[in-house]
């Protein structure tokens, strides 16, 4: 097993803080992200969850770095 396979949550979703530390990004990014509707989340009570698979498309979905 690699390192980012020992990394990812086994129960298929990510919490917000999760998703930040996995994506490198701060919950203010992230709820941004979420509500442009660029990154689903799912709601169950307060909390706030999303899907492994739909982070992985949000992060394939970026644009690629620029050069300058």
């Amino acid at each position: 097993m690699d390192q980012q396979e020992s990394q990812q949550p086994l129960k298929g979703v990510f919490s917000i803080n999760e998703f930040c530390q996995w994506a490198g990004i701060g919950r203010t990014a992230t709820y941004a992200e979420i509500k442009a509707g660029r990154l689903p989340a799912k709601k169950f009570g307060k909390r706030t969850f999303i899907i492994i698979n739909d982070a992985e498309r949000w992060l394939e979905a970026l644009p690629p770095q620029r050069h300058c």
